[in-house]
């Protein structure tokens, strides 16, 4: 168990990937808005998304290639779709995790005042978008892999006890019944933001791709990296996403449910009213305490998406060129970069329809990789040995099912 323990690190980054606006931005509105009346959905979509997820350590264990190999391998065209659709959201999705790591920047640590010339402004949160890139580019490029994998570790364990020590003192502090009557959301609003709930929760469903990858570096360092090994780091990390999860829901049932009080659009005053959230449970010592465990998870969440587009995009265009790229990752994770910074600088205002557009992209391009990741790893592609279990082609069946009934009814109510 100790040597297992010690083995950890792809699962942990997944949980960094993911545990950041699903749990920071949208589980606390959810809590806010809704109390704890759509708990279903978020039990509902990490159970059905569970094998999806799965899938990805399990492949790269099981035969040391990354997803993306096996894609391939089911024909090409399953690897030109996964481009196009890469293509098409990883500037929006880096944008949104960047603008809200930025906007808790802003608040905690120092709010610049904007830079005018003539008719262009550029605003602090802006500003700090640019310099948490700068920063992140640095880091990735000089500390590679290892970097993350380390890094990845303290910043888990620090939002886990900090939300775990908030959510029990919301729960002393609480002199109010909580309702656990489920809601299902009726109005076009409701239903879009149901959505969104999904889409990142615990992740997109992409992360699984990214995770293959992370699992192949893992085991060019860790020669004791089994296929068990991969799914039990797995396991762990996944656990670790739903768990807090639901105490993002809790915090903002308990905080904000009732009060009169709504998030706002806006980076840095979204950002000021999450700290807030938690010192109000806890007390205004913990202010600085909660805000830096805030910023390190949405660092982690910029700095391992920043990390996976380039690395997974790279990687297509060489199975798609038939050919290695010396330069394809600093190419890729350059264009990441400027192409976000330009969303900045002229949408950066729109936090909160930004971050809508990338999560609903991400529910109702879900059933693809549900079930290409299905279709690879229930294939001859996969060791025997290593493919699904009776019950996994069961969930594996009705969460692609769920995934397309909701994106239907979705696309239905526009």
């Amino acid at each position: 168990m100790i040597n297992k323990l010690k083995n950890l690190g792809p699962g942990l980054l997944f949980a960094g990937a993911a545990i950041g606006v699903s749990h920071l931005v949208q589980s606390t509105r959810a809590g806010a808005d809704f109390g704890l009346g759509l708990i279903w959905a978020l039990v509902l979509v990490t159970l059905f998304k569970y094998p999806f997820f799965q899938y990805g350590p399990r492949y790269a264990a099981a035969t040391g290639e990354s997803l993306l190999d096996g894609y391939k391998k089911l024909g090409k065209g399953t690897l030109i779709a996964y481009y196009i659709i890469t293509l098409g959201t990883m500037f929006v999705i880096q944008m949104a995790v960047t603008i809200v790591t930025a906007g808790i920047a802003s608040t905690l640590f120092y709010d610049f005042a904007p830079i005018t010339v003539g008719s262009f402004s550029i605003s602090s949160v802006q500003i700090w978008s640019i310099i948490i890139l700068g920063i992140c580019l640095s880091l990735l490029l000089l500390g590679k892999y290892k970097l993350l994998d380390h890094l990845i570790k303290v910043i888990i364990i620090t939002l886990s006890i900090s939300t775990v020590v908030a959510v029990t003192m919301a729960l002393f502090n609480n002199t109010t019944a909580l309702s656990m009557a489920q809601v299902l959301p009726e109005n076009n609003l409701e239903i879009a933001f149901l959505i969104a709930f999904m889409g990142w929760m615990p992740g997109p469903l992409d992360i699984s791709v990214w995770h293959s990858l992370w699992t192949l570096e893992k085991k060019k360092s860790e020669k004791s990296f089994s296929t068990k090994g991969a799914l039990f780091d797995f396991n762990v990390g996944y656990i670790g996403t739903i768990v807090l999860g639901i105490g993002f829901v809790l915090l903002g049932a308990l905080v904000m449910f009732s009060s009169g009080e709504t998030f706002s659009s806006s980076a840095n005053v979204f950002a000021g009213q999450l700290i807030d959230m938690y010192t109000t449970s806890l007390g205004d010592w913990a202010y600085i305490i909660i805000g830096v465990a805030a910023f390190t998870t949405m660092f982690s969440t910029t700095l391992t998406t920043l990390d996976a587009s380039p690395r997974s995009m790279d990687r297509t265009s060489e199975l798609l060129l038939n050919k290695p790229f010396k330069f394809g990752y600093l190419f890729w994770i350059i264009l990441l970069c400027l192409g976000t910074i330009y969303i900045f600088l002229f949408l950066g205002s729109e936090m909160g329809l930004l971050i809508k557009i990338a999560t609903i992209l991400s529910f109702i391009t879900a059933p693809f990789y549900a079930i290409i990741n299905y279709k690879l790893i229930s294939s001859k592609h996969t060791p025997k040995a290593w493919r699904p279990s009776k019950n996994l082609h069961i969930l594996s069946w009705l969460g692609i099912i769920f995934l397309i009934g909701f994106s239907v009814w979705y696309l239905t109510t526009l």
